[in-house]
């Protein structure tokens, strides 16, 4: 049983092409349901989260951070009476725009975009998913709810300003109403991402050597983690131990966003999912005092992981990569496959072609733009310790 401001299947707004409803999925089961079948999600297989995907078979890619994401709001939509299918939908969803090479990939391809309107993955997540997934008979894209769209387009809050090109597409189409906020389910999936990365990105962090326990034992919220482990388990090996540790302040996290999200619903009372859309404010939030904590790990993290010198290097290199692609592309169309030669024949500008480049070179994975970079240039970027 959802709760009355949990958005409810039969109240949907439904989809930009009518279609028949299924007589055993809801339409926000078969909206996730799509987008796992959705050859963006298999690509995401094959894009760096952090470390670039020949780095090894532990480390988080896309595809497995999506996954993880979908899990912590499942578990968090759940405990506050949301619809699970409506936010597994947004939460899988939401990386599909994304690079190759990860935030590497997309910095580099926003700055070759921005003479042609820019380059931002959550709205090309968007693109993706109204447009470029190309399947099905009788539309282009998945053709999901229009709660699952708006959801990818605000679950990070209100588009202010100009919209993205390739969002302000979508939304000429389909009104997403950018100006409000997403529903619950929507803000849950954009914390559960935050909650996500923070701890796998410490995990893949130890587990790469780039820091130690003992470092993060400084640090809020982890010294207590640790500290409760050691004083229940004082003989714990040091893979076990961190483990114990990681797990416990990933529940920390779930925990505060609960208890503050309940709190934040009891005192707006909303009686359906539009009055979470008008509230004004996020609904689903850490407290501030966890939040302060968090800014701390995040910023150790970017100064030791993101900014390590191995991972500056690499930088340097993918970021070549996507440099030189992006202009043999542009004067050379014919080098894109033969079954883009209709969209490269429909381009009748140097921004509608610029923006057809985008859309081939955000939806490589690491692997085939390494393999293309080798084929187009005859250079290789050695594979090393390859961090983004």
């Amino acid at each position: 049983m959802t709760a009355a401001y949990a958005a409810q299947p039969a109240a949907s707004r439904g989809r930009r092409f009518a279609e028949q409803e299924s007589a055993f999925r809801t339409p926000f089961q078969r909206d996730r349901d799509r987008i796992i079948h959705s050859s963006a999600f298999r690509r995401l297989k094959h894009k760096t989260q952090v470390f670039v995907e020949h780095e090894g078979d532990y480390f988080r890619t896309r595809l497995t951070h999506s996954i993880e994401v979908a899990q912590v709001a499942r578990t968090i939509s759940g405990a506050l009476g949301l619809n699970l299918e409506l936010t597994e939908a947004v939460a899988l969803a939401h990386d599909l725009g994304h690079t190759p090479f990860g935030h590497t990939g997309e910095d580099a391809l926003a700055e070759l975009m921005a003479p042609y309107g820019g380059f931002d993955h959550n709205a090309q997540a968007i693109r993706i998913v109204c447009e470029l997934e190309r399947h099905y008979a009788e539309w282009d894209g998945l053709n999901l709810t229009w709660e699952t769209l708006e959801g990818i387009a605000k679950h990070n809050g209100p588009v202010t300003g100009p919209a993205p090109w390739a969002l302000a597409a979508c939304n000429d189409q389909v009104d997403l109403e950018l100006h409000s906020h997403a529903s619950a389910e929507a803000q849950v999936a954009a914390l559960a991402d935050d909650i996500a990365y923070n701890n796998h990105d410490l995990q893949d962090g130890l587990r790469a050597g780039l820091f130690s326990c003992d470092e993060l034992m400084q640090l809020p919220l982890l010294g207590a983690c640790f500290a409760e482990v050691d004083q229940a388990y004082p003989a714990l090996d040091d893979n076990r131990r961190r483990h114990e540790a990681l797990r416990r302040f990933f529940g920390v996290l779930v925990a505060d966003v609960i208890d503050v999200s309940r709190a934040n619903l009891r005192a707006l009372a909303p009686r359906s999912a539009q009055d979470i859309r008008d509230a004004g404010r996020m609904m689903v939030q850490f407290s501030p005092a966890l939040w302060d904590d968090l800014k701390q790990v995040r910023a150790f993290l970017f100064q030791r992981m993101y900014r390590a010198p191995s991972v500056v290097e690499m930088r340097r290199q993918v970021t070549g990569v996507i440099q030189a692609l992006f202009p043999i592309y542009m004067t050379q169309p014919q080098m894109l496959p033969r079954e883009w030669a209709g969209d490269v024949a429909a381009a009748q500008s140097e921004t509608a072609m610029a923006r057809l480049v985008s859309d081939y070179i955000s939806g490589m994975t690491d692997r085939f733009a390494l393999q293309e970079f080798t084929r187009l240039t005859g250079e290789t970027v050695l594979p090393g310790r390859a961090h983004v």
